[in-house]
């Protein structure tokens, strides 16, 4: 395990921020040495836990009701086991700092089911197919799937920038670790974590190409970098995109970033749903001027 996940999970109600503050100042210590987040952890490794002032929870109250409404209208499928859910853009999966209710806590509440959980994450600002696990059993089950690689998860992502040729695969492993402007970033880097995506474009536009990305793997921001790092970042990007390009989509309409979770499939379990883009990015898409050369 990565010195930084152990941490998270050692200490659940410290902010990530200040977990990876300690880390760098060097308060952190395996084997009596500094560490980076992304260090090893192996058997009988000492690790050097510095206190840690925790700070207490408040209750954060009912919901608002819009909200709860807005994740029970996101609800696409019905299970004893799940819910499929077509998240929304600009909502997010959980609570954290500075976000009160995610559509997880959303959920319990309107639907009083605590027990509602999480199988994967979308990005706060990506759309589309999310799974919730009702019970502890379909919870473990999915994701032990996940771990597997036995979940075929398939984006829609408008990249910017004039595609030539066919698909395309990268195999670029990618880490964690690195801030900008206080927010934390992924990066490709030889010393990362595997990371594995496969672009084909669907329909190409006069100065950007509708792909869609089947991933292997499912780190942070996995797309958004790997389409970065083959110089067709995605559309209304403000991380890792081209601000230019961004100015010019915004200009045309552009309503968000384009990065649309479309498909999920389970081979093993017969598993598939589908869910198309929202009426933003639909209309959005419909409006773009297709490219004469498309070879």
């Amino acid at each position: 395990m990565r010195l930084d996940n152990f941490l998270m999970r050692s200490l659940r109600d410290v902010p990530r921020s200040h977990i990876y503050r300690i880390i760098r100042s060097g308060e952190v210590r395996v084997n009596r040495g500094r560490a980076r987040p992304a260090t090893r952890l192996n058997d009988g490794d000492d690790v050097r836990i510095p206190p840690v002032r925790v700070p207490e929870r408040s209750d954060p109250g009912r919901p608002p009701d819009r909200l709860m409404q807005a994740a029970v209208a996101s609800i696409a499928e019905e299970t004893e086991d799940l819910l499929l859910l077509n998240k929304p853009a600009g909502l997010s999966v959980h609570a954290g700092t500075g976000i009160r209710f995610g559509l997880v806590e959303l959920l319990r509440a309107a639907r009083d089911e605590p027990r509602l959980e999480l199988i994967h994450r979308l990005d706060r600002d990506t759309s589309g197919c999310l799974l919730l696990a009702r019970h502890r059993r379909a919870l473990n089950d999915w994701r032990a799937a996940w771990r597997d690689h036995a979940v075929d998860k398939t984006y829609l992502a408008l990249l910017t920038g004039a595609w030539r040729g066919g698909e395309r695969v990268v195999d670029a492993p990618l880490v964690r670790d690195r801030e900008q402007g206080g927010e934390r970033m992924s990066a490709v880097d030889a010393a990362g974590r595997s990371a594995h995506s496969r672009f084909v474009p669907q329909q190409h536009f006069a100065d950007a190409t509708l792909a869609a990305v089947h991933i292997r793997t499912g780190r942070t921001h996995q797309i958004r970098v790997h389409a970065a790092h083959i110089g067709h970042p995605v559309a209304g990007d403000d991380k890792y995109g081209d601000r230019p390009a961004n100015r010019a989509l915004r200009a045309a309409g552009l309503p968000r970033l384009c990065l649309h979770a479309w498909q999920l499939q389970r081979p093993d379990t017969g598993h598939a749903w589908a869910l198309p883009p929202p009426e933003d990015l639909a209309a959005f898409l419909q409006q773009l001027r297709p490219r004469d050369d498309a070879s």
